[in-house]
């Protein structure tokens, strides 16, 4: 199991520092928030194209914000289940979860046969 909590805390670390590549965390909501690259470089928009540009660069950093997001959301919920001794189960059935699953995905919330199903 420790090795499993070394793999998320590595895997957290690294999704947070790609979050801040993309956006900022707003402390009030709890969530990111996307920002384009240009305006985290401080940079002007000069002209429509720049417009268009910003518009599509924020909603790409904005979908590829949330994944990260959900992603970071399993690890935290996976180190909290290791805090609390619940590590492992599946939460749809309560059975143990495949120690292969486990390997090639240490955020696993189901076992095989629940991975399917909505939680």
């Amino acid at each position: 199991m420790e090795k499993n909590k070394i793999k998320l805390e590595e895997e957290k670390k690294l999704l947070e520092e790609e979050l801040k590549s993309l956006g900022k965390f707003d402390k009030e909501t709890g969530d990111w928030e996307a920002m384009p690259e240009s305006e985290i470089n401080k940079q002007e928009v000069s002209d429509d194209g720049d417009m268009a540009e910003r518009a599509e660069d924020y909603e790409e950093r904005s979908s590829k914000l949330s994944a990260l997001e959900s992603r970071l959301e399993d690890i935290n919920n996976a180190l909290s289940k290791i805090e609390i001794g619940n590590y492992g189960v599946c939460e749809v059935c309560g059975g143990k979860i495949e120690e292969e699953r486990i390997e090639v995905n240490p955020s696993a919330r189901t076992c095989e046969a629940d991975m399917n199903k909505v939680i």
